[in-house]
Formats: C-alpha cells, sequence, structure tokens
C-alpha cells in the first residue's frame, strides 16, 4: 500500500495551505444533504494488488457543513458489500489455497474536506473544484464463506485460525480521499469520490495468520475444518503452515458519486454571506 504514503503526504502537505487562503474572504456558511451511489470493494489476503476488482453497489447517505469556500464538514453513513475469492486469482499459490469471502460493511463517519479552489452551490463563479477529504469511521463487518451454490455460512464463530479471542466485528478506520465538485443547478452539485478506509484489523476476510493446530486450537466443529482447510492437503500436511499475511491490515474502498442538495436558508443573505 505504499501509494496510500504517497497520497497521505500530500494530504497533509495541503491542508495548511487551504487554511491560510481563507484570510480576507467574506463569512459565509452553507448546509447540505446528500447521495452516495457507487461501489465498494477490498484490499487483502484475497486480493492484495488489484484496485476495482470484484467492486460491488455500495450507497449512502449524509450532512455536510461547509463553514467557508474552502471548508466543510461531512457526517454520513455508507453500506457496501466487499468480496474475493482465490479461485479468480492469477496467483497459484492463492488457487491452491482456494478460500472465498464476502462481507457486508456499514459505515458511520466523519470527515473534514478541504477544496483547492472556492466552491459554493449555487454560484456560477465558484461553481468546480477539487477536493481532499480525511476522518474517522467506526465500521461493522461479518465475513461469510460459500459452501457451495448459494449456501454462506458466518466464518467468524467457526475460528477457522484457531483464535483463542474472536476479532470484533465493530472496528475503527481511517478514511481519506480525493474527488471533484460541480454545480449542475442553483441548489445541487455533483461529486465524484475515491476514498480509501485504512483499518486496524486483518479479518475482514477471516484470513490473517496460520493453519491451525487441530490439538491445540482446532477450528469449531466439521463446517470450521472445512472452511479452514480448502486446498487438496491433509492437516497432517497444512496445520502450521502460512494461511495469510499477518504484517499487513486489510483496507476497503467507497468509490462513486455523490448527489449533492443545498439547504436553502431563511436568513437574509448579508447574514450568511449566500
Amino acid at each position: 500500500m505504499r501509494f496510500n504514503n504517497f497520497f497521505i503526504l500530500i494530504l497533509f502537505i495541503s491542508l495548511p495551505m487551504c487554511f491560510y487562503s481563507q484570510g480576507k474572504k467574506r463569512a459565509f456558511h452553507q448546509h447540505e444533504i446528500g447521495l452516495f451511489i457507487g461501489g465498494s470493494y477490498y484490499l487483502g489476503d484475497l486480493n492484495p494488488r488489484q484496485h476495482f476488482y470484484m467492486t460491488r453497489p455500495a450507497f449512502g447517505g449524509f450532512y455536510r457543513y461547509a463553514w467557508d469556500y474552502r471548508g466543510a464538514l461531512r457526517l454520513g453513513f455508507n453500506w457496501g458489500q466487499i468480496e474475493g475469492d482465490d479461485a479468480q486469482s492469477d496467483n497459484k499459490d492463492q488457487i491452491e489455497r482456494n478460500l472465498n469471502f464476502k462481507s457486508n460493511i456499514q459505515e458511520f463517519y466523519g470527515i473534514a474536506e478541504f477544496n483547492f479552489y472556492d466552491y459554493r452551490i449555487g454560484n456560477e463563479k465558484h461553481f468546480f473544484t477539487l477536493f481532499l477529504f480525511a476522518g474517522i469511521a467506526g465500521f461493522h463487518f461479518n465475513p461469510q464463506g460459500n459452501l457451495g451454490g448459494n449456501s454462506w455460512v458466518d466464518l467468524r464463530p467457526l475460528k477457522t485460525e484457531g483464535q483463542s479471542k474472536p476479532y470484533k466485528l465493530w472496528q475503527i478506520s481511517i478514511p481519506f480521499g480525493i474527488g471533484i465538485k460541480i454545480n449542475v443547478a442553483k441548489n445541487i452539485g455533483l461529486g465524484i469520490e475515491w476514498g480509501p478506509r485504512k483499518t486496524f484489523t486483518d479479518y475482514l476476510d477471516d484470513v490473517s495468520d496460520k493453519y491451525p493446530n487441530l490439538v491445540t486450537n482446532p477450528p469449531n466443529g466439521q463446517i470450521g475444518l472445512l472452511m479452514s482447510n480448502r486446498t487438496k492437503y491433509p492437516w497432517s500436511i497444512i496445520q502450521g503452515y502460512s494461511r495469510g499475511n499477518p504484517y499487513t491490515k486489510d483496507w476497503y474502498f467507497f468509490t462513486g458519486l455523490t448527489i449533492n442538495i443545498k439547504i436553502v436558508s431563511k436568513q437574509p443573505c448579508y447574514a450568511t454571506g449566500m
């Protein structure tokens, strides 16, 4: 994920520039509500490198408060689904491992947005901008594995890696990203954005460490054994070998279109800068 280190560097270099530009601007604020429509995907043990691979539909809603031309706070909720499947990989080791998963993602977030150019919905002069955003989110996930056909089973209770403690299904992530905003009507703007989410868990896909030892920490039940080892190798050979990479954490992403609707103020324009 080296690209994200570069992106974070650009973000923090840009923030002081955005604040510095506010000095002599007229007081202005704006309230908006909006919808997000797009897709979600993930990077992790079952998809280490391919962006936008197995993207699934996603949607959300939000409230935005713009405190001036360059800065805004957004609070919202997103829902999406992430998937991975070793059988669709071109990597021989993954194909041999033969794991798969899907999980719904429900996310509540708060982010700050910083516009590169002055921007206001309904203003003919300030009608377009590039922007960066960053913040914090809480999200819920629950990985499931495919037993065949349309039969899916929750993986966490099965302890597929012999976990002594189950991983938490509610987690914290760091959302950040880049996008554009443009006005399309008097009180309506559109946005396009791409938003990685850095997580602090390696279990979005239920894959992280090693195949468990059947004597000291076996998976739960026959289904647990089946979902833990889906290779052609017997347990006597595979236990103790790497099942995933515990040194990297999983990521999920939301990318798509936002519809931004200005809430018209009843205050006189000289009071709000509108």
